[in-house]
Order: C-alpha cells, then sequence, then structure tokens
C-alpha cells in the first residue's frame, strides 16, 4: 500500500437504532476511533455494502481494526446458534469477513479487539466457544463484566515472552478489562495463541510471517491510561505506515 504521513485506518460499523428518533444507523464506538487518531492514524468507519463497494472503499486503506460487537453467526464456523448466543447482525458479519479476508490475502496490517479476535480465528477455519459459562470445560474467570466501567481491571493475563505481542507491551504479564462471553475454541490455521488468562480462555493471538496480524480479546482502545494499551496501537499505526 501507499506511505501516507497518516495512514488509513479501516474500522468497520456495526448496524443499530438512534435510541431517541429509531432511525437506523451504522456506526462504531468513539473509543476506538480516538485511540487510532492518539496513535497517528486517520481512522475511516466502512459501513457493511456489498463486496464491489467494500473493494472500492478497502483499495484505500493502509490498515484494518476489527473491533469488539455483537456475536458473530455461529453457522460460520458450522454451528447451530445456542440459546445463550446473541442475535446476528448479517450485514456486518458478511462485510467484516469480506474484509478480513481481503486484508489477509494482502497483507494488510490487522488489529482484532474481542469480537475482531474471534472474527478473524472463523476466517482462518477455527471456532468459537459460543457461550463460556455453558460451554467452557475449566472453571471460569468473571470475563464478562457488563456493567462495570469500561477500563475496570478484571484479571491477568500471561503472555509468550517469544511472541510479537509480548515485544509489543515489553511485558510478559499484563491487567486486563474484560466484556466478554464468548472466546475462540479450535485454533484457525496459522494463528498462534500468544496470550491466556489462568483459566486458559485465549487472550491474545497473531499470525507469525505476516507484517502485522494481532488481536487481543480484551478492549485496550478502553484503557487509553496505560502505556501497554498505547504501545499497542502505536505498534500497529506504525506498522501501517509501512
Amino acid at each position: 500500500m501507499r506511505a501516507h504521513p497518516h495512514p488509513i485506518i479501516g474500522i468497520p460499523c456495526y448496524t443499530g437504532e438512534r435510541a431517541d428518533t429509531n432511525r437506523p444507523l451504522y456506526g462504531n464506538n468513539q473509543t476506538y476511533v480516538r485511540a487510532v487518531l492518539r496513535a497517528g492514524g486517520a481512522p475511516i468507519l466502512i459501513p457493511p455494502a456489498e463486496p464491489e463497494m467494500l473493494d472500492a472503499t478497502a483499495s484505500h486503506l493502509d490498515g484494518l481494526l476489527l473491533s469488539g460487537g455483537g456475536d458473530v453467526d455461529p453457522r460460520y464456523f458450522g454451528e447451530e446458534a445456542v440459546a445463550e448466543c446473541g442475535v446476528p447482525e448479517p450485514e456486518r458479519d458478511e462485510a467484516e469477513l469480506w474484509l478480513a479476508r481481503w486484508a489477509l490475502e494482502r497483507r494488510l496490517p490487522i488489529l482484532g479487539i474481542c469480537r475482531g479476535l474471534q472474527l478473524l480465528n472463523i476466517v482462518l477455519g477455527g471456532s468459537l466457544y459460543q457461550d463460556l459459562p455453558t460451554q467452557y470445560e475449566r472453571p471460569l474467570l468473571p470475563h464478562n463484566r457488563a456493567g462495570k466501567v469500561r477500563n475496570f481491571i478484571a484479571h491477568d493475563i500471561a503472555i509468550d515472552p517469544q511472541s510479537r505481542l509480548a515485544g509489543i507491551l515489553r511485558v510478559t504479564t499484563d491487567e486486563v478489562n474484560s466484556f466478554h462471553h464468548q472466546a475462540l475454541k479450535a485454533i484457525g490455521e496459522g494463528l498462534q495463541v500468544v496470550a491466556t488468562a489462568e483459566d486458559g480462555v485465549v487472550e491474545g493471538a497473531e499470525m507469525p510471517g505476516y507484517p502485522f496480524v494481532v488481536a487481543v480479546q480484551y478492549h485496550p482502545e478502553a484503557m487509553e491510561e496505560r502505556v501497554s494499551s498505547q504501545r499497542l496501537f502505536s505498534a500497529f499505526v506504525e506498522a501501517c505506515q509501512q
């Protein structure tokens, strides 16, 4: 891709409604946009569209940020939805799956966050625990801290000292927030687990051999005060500049 003084980072949108008018909207949380801006990137929100239109937008990107959000439809990893699985967003699922494949084919830098990690795993042929409390085989830490402030520290993670993630964060353990009820189960082809919680739930993964494909299960964009979060976004934007 072309080099920009401020690389263009695509952030796909979710679908929703404006609370006061019930008008349909496309958007994403401001925290992702601000995190990219602080790191020197130029964020652009990408609404769901047909592949031809997505390709027209994606051709201008220097990097792709796959953000958090609702559950991906389990049919994309060959399962029927369990009762605890969230209502899917078909437009978003289709657009993000297309964009992730497009970016991987072109070796474009990718940063995945929460749902973004899960979606990346699905693209690579992996699967998910649709609901950790009812499907996970071991005692669980409190991963879904819904109702807490977004920078609430839920638990620690252990990071592989040899991983790109450890090199970026400059730590091998970190404290993270946690707002998810799903997680990686079967690991997709080419994806390497590099961080876990004490209960074994995957908290970080990357793709060796790619310029930059790193994804985490927690929400660093909501912990802007933490140096490790700043380092992650800075490393992503730096990779996009190249």
